[in-house]
């Protein structure tokens, strides 16, 4: 900073939040919440800044879409106190949080890919109810125990409805399908947890087909998210550059 502030160059909060798009508001919180170095302040007590905080602002805005606001500001306070190495670590938990979310992705896909979707046979009604079949026969269908099932079915991930006569439990077409994905999933290694959300995007989007398009956005967002990390890091490089 004592580079900068040798040159001569001033600052105004204003010249700070006209540059990118801010108020002069956000910019004196910016400066309080340890994003911004502390300003420069005259005798009168006004804020002068340096182009030392135009970049560490760069830096805190170019962060922002790749890390989310909380990462972000945390990692411009660390710099900003000098612990890099915290600042590093901050860094690399999101990488791996997008890797992870990258996995997820693959796993969903790979799930969806493998899923045979047909109609659920309706050969004997002592296994089967109407329209739909009962648990004992899906499990043998999936190779699993029916007491899985019925802790899917308590977690969320299946919900059949039950026969009015014998108090049955009967899956569906979408029951079957719901229960399938749900098997990939857990074969993939994915906590009954992480797996209940999916399924409800399924149900949600009415079914396999459409969620192909929903894959398709969350693969463009994580792309985004990468290269915004990436366009991040070289800001936040300058400013650390700058810093000295």
């Amino acid at each position: 900073m004592a580079q900068n502030l040798q040159n001569g160059v001033r600052l105004r909060p204003v010249d700070l939040a006209r540059g990118s798009g801010l108020s002069t508001q956000a910019i004196r919180n910016y400066e309080a919440d340890g994003i911004l170095p502390a300003a420069v302040r005259t005798l009168h007590g006004y804020r002068t800044y340096t182009p030392l905080h135009a970049q560490a602002l760069r830096a805190f805005l170019a962060l922002l879409p790749g890390h989310g606001h909380r990462t972000a500001t945390s990692i411009m306070r660390a710099v900003n106190e000098g612990a890099t190495e915290e600042a590093f670590r901050l860094i690399d938990e999101s990488h791996a949080q997008l890797l992870e979310d990258r996995r997820t992705l693959q796993a969903v896909e790979n799930a969806l890919r493998d899923l045979t979707p047909t109609p659920v046979p309706d050969p004997d009604p002592a296994v089967s109810g109407r329209d739909g079949t009962f648990i004992g026969p899906l499990a043998r269908r999936l190779g699993i125990r029916p007491a899985t099932l019925r802790a899917w079915e308590r977690a969320g991930l299946v919900s059949p409805r039950r026969d009015p006569r014998t108090g049955y439990r009967v899956y569906d077409e979408a029951d079957v399908r719901d229960a399938q994905l749900a098997h990939q999933l857990r074969r993939g290694g994915y906590l009954l947890e992480r797996i209940a959300p999916l399924i409800a995007q399924v149900r949600a989007a009415g079914g396999l087909e459409p969620l192909e398009s929903a894959l398709r956005d969350w693969s463009g967002r994580l792309s985004a998210r990468g290269r915004a990390m990436l366009a991040g890091a070289a800001e936040l490089e300058a400013y650390l550059r700058e810093r000295g």
